[in-house]
């Protein structure tokens, strides 16, 4: 007689409308904080007890969701979602932190971290992230404390939001071309200008394609706040 071998437990497809909804509001968290939330926040924003939302973090974890490094608080990440979830795929962005003079900008000793951005905004084009430190980009929506999203690549547009290099400087300003001069405008009356000068060393590093507003995150993360882009 032939032995029937027991047929493993095939994981459950199948995710409820509550579960879409966990994987949603994880997936507007990262997206809004620049982190994944913890459980219990989780269940704040959900306006359910810890206890469930740990029950609905582990189903999904075992049923192939959701991802949880051990090691970290905020190790929740989403690895698979259902077509009707509405949920963003979110791609780890590195975030630059301090950058002094002499030092590449995107040197690996400058990353700080990592931001998740949606995939949609980035493609398959490198970018990474920079921490903003400074008022003179304010009227263009970015904000001291702020983290702003720049896709690399050596060219820009007249009019393009841009990281810049100047010498061993960096600064984030508004590319104008004119004739035959280059201008970095701020967005904020209370700054001049930069004028590039044909013996001035001009690097561009790229252009910013989306802004993350980083105040509340601050609080979890105190050490981002040293580690700062100085925008003159």
């Amino acid at each position: 007689m032939e032995k029937r071998s027991k047929a493993g437990r095939k994981p459950c497809t199948t995710i409820t409308e509550p579960q879409k909804k966990t994987l949603k509001a994880i997936s507007e968290y990262i997206e809004q904080m620049g982190y994944p939330p913890t459980v219990k926040e989780l269940g704040d924003v959900l306006g359910i007890s810890h206890a469930s939302a740990h029950a609905q973090v582990n189903y999904m974890i075992k049923n192939g969701y959701l991802k949880r490094d051990g090691n970290k608080a905020r190790g929740l990440s989403i690895v698979r979602r259902p077509d009707d979830a509405n949920i963003a795929e979110l791609i780890p962005i590195p975030i630059v932190g301090d950058v002094t003079a002499g030092k590449p900008i995107l040197a690996t000793e400058n990353f700080i971290g990592e931001v998740l951005v949606e995939y949609k905004i980035i493609r398959n084009a490198p970018c990474f992230a920079l921490k903003i430190k400074g008022e003179s980009m304010v009227d263009a929506g970015i904000k001291e404390g702020d983290l702003i999203i720049v896709r690399q690549q050596p060219l820009a547009e007249n009019g393009d939001i841009v990281v810049a290099l100047i010498g061993d400087e960096a600064t984030v300003k508004r590319l104008y071309i004119r004739d035959n001069h280059i201008e970095l405008r701020p967005a904020n009356k209370q700054f001049k200008s930069i004028l590039v000068n044909p013996q001035d060393e001009l690097r561009i590093l790229g252009k910013v394609v989306a802004i993350r507003n980083m105040a509340k995150s601050e609080l979890a993360h105190p050490h981002l706040q040293q580690n700062k882009l100085n925008i003159r």
